[in-house]
């Protein structure tokens, strides 16, 4: 369901206006609205959007579309006039219009490229060069530029002069005439410094920077790592081409995070939020999956009959096996989900292998250690009960074997799911896969074959020759 306004009566202001049909007034009363409002307000009257955005101020406009949903945005661009089209496309951020026409159908992407002007259209098919997914496409050329031997009152004039055109003023970016980077500045320093000191006598050249070609993650990283709102973006010979800004890779993030959670949970990641996307599409993005785990869940079965003889001879082993098989996917899951998690938040990296493998033996250890003492305690009350007529013989006299049996069984089970929740997210990682992809439902399905071949191994080992 679409948010409430905050204030409600933006909304029936709005619509009052509009059953008058005067357009100046809603020019104006938009116009008169924070940003955020009249986002919530498009969100709440999808039948209006394109005349919100068309009755706004260029700027308005732009700083509205940006924060949309794209599916919206798309709407929008379809509705819209194409005069209005091509006058917010080319007001766009750079970096922002990318990231809109990234996940447009080609066809569409040449027909919109159309519309913008030469320069916008050149910086446009630049960044959509980069290759998906890298920091070329997260940029922006819009920043401001000066050199080392200028004075910072000749800085301070010059960003007066261009700095509406930039994305952000808070950095300034130190090159020299052939663009090379070297170093950047914060406009603190530059306001609080003598204006009549060179820009070389300012800076320390201690930077961090990205290339064009690093993956968004590790920008996202570099972020993170450090207190920057925008990070500058080199070729590989530090030629300075853009920057980016920490907006943009918030935004990457989120996607990431919800991309992660949808492939943890044993699906394709969605390209529309879940209501949107059409109904056999979303089929389609979660079968692949299910037919994976089915046709692992029937090694299950081939495995169970393997054992029916012993199944046979002791029937009351069968009541246990979904506790065994649903303790080892539960701890391999737990693993799995926590390494994925802390890979993604670069707390393990694939050169602590080892060290997460001996934390998860000894986790895993303990875990089951746990769970087979309530096991064996369950067994051993119930054998006490029953001795005094409360419950049904149903372990008979061997009820210790039986106990010792889901108890070590348990620890086995629990030990290698975690060991292998662990250590297949890190495995996927180095083949260059992607770790979320060793999913929950992934891992929990492996553990269920591995766990019967445990769990009957260890009741061999303790009943045979006494009831095997």
């Amino acid at each position: 369901m679409p948010l409430e306004l905050e204030n409600p009566d933006i909304q029936q202001r709005f619509h009052e206006i509009m059953e008058l049909g005067n357009m100046e007034a809603l020019h104006e009363f938009l116009n008169k609205q924070n940003i955020s409002d009249v986002a919530e307000l498009i969100n709440e009257t999808p039948e209006h959007e394109d005349q919100i955005i068309s009755n706004l101020s260029i700027h308005r406009a732009v700083s509205t579309f940006k924060i949309l949903d794209f599916p919206t945005q798309k709407r929008i661009i379809q509705e819209l006039s194409p005069a209005r089209t091509a006058e917010l496309l080319n007001a766009l951020p750079a970096d922002d219009r990318t990231s809109f026409l990234e996940d447009l159908p080609n066809a569409v992407v040449k027909e919109l490229i159309k519309t913008l002007n030469q320069e916008e259209r050149k910086i446009t098919l630049s960044l959509l060069g980069y290759e998906e997914g890298s920091v070329g496409r997260l940029m922006t050329p819009d920043y401001i530029a000066v050199q080392k031997d200028w004075t910072l009152r000749e800085v301070i004039r010059h960003i007066r002069s261009v700095g509406k055109d930039s994305e952000t003023i808070d950095v300034v970016y130190v090159v020299d005439d052939k663009g090379i980077f070297i170093d950047d500045i914060r406009i603190r320093e530059i306001i609080l410094a003598d204006p009549d000191k060179k820009v070389e006598e300012v800076i320390d050249n201690r930077y961090i920077a990205l290339n064009v070609h690093d993956d968004q993650e590790t920008a996202n990283q570099a972020f993170k790592m450090n207190n920057r709102v925008a990070l500058p973006v080199l070729d590989d010979n530090k030629l300075l081409l853009g920057i980016v800004t920490i907006d943009d890779v918030l935004w990457v993030a989120s996607e990431e995070f919800t991309e992660d959670i949808q492939k943890i949970g044993g699906t394709e990641a969605l390209d529309a939020p879940y209501l949107e996307t059409p109904f056999f599409k979303l089929i389609r993005k979660r079968v692949g999956w299910l037919i994976i785990l089915f046709l692992s869940e029937m090694l299950t079965a081939t495995a169970m009959a393997y054992y029916n003889d012993e199944l046979g001879k002791v029937l009351i082993l069968t009541n246990f096996l979904p506790l065994i098989m649903s303790s080892g996917g539960n701890s391999g899951s737990q693993a799995s989900t926590l390494i994925i998690q802390a890979m993604a938040l670069g707390e393990v990296s694939l050169t602590d292998w080892w060290l997460v493998m001996r934390r998860e033996i000894l986790s895993g250890f303990v875990l089951g250690s746990i769970l087979g003492l309530i096991g064996f305690t369950r067994i051993f009350i119930w054998h006490l009960l029953m001795q005094r007529g409360i419950f049904q013989d149903i372990y008979g006299q061997r009820w210790d074997l039986v106990g010792l049996t889901v108890s070590f069984s348990l620890i086995g089970v629990v030990l290698w799911g975690t060991l292998t929740g662990s250590m297949l997210p890190i495995i996927l990682k180095k083949l260059g896969a992607d770790p979320a992809s060793s999913s929950a439902p992934f891992v929990a399905t492996l553990v269920d074959v591995t766990g019967l071949i445990i769990y009957f191994n260890v009741a061999l080992f303790f009943m045979r020759g006494i009831l095997l």
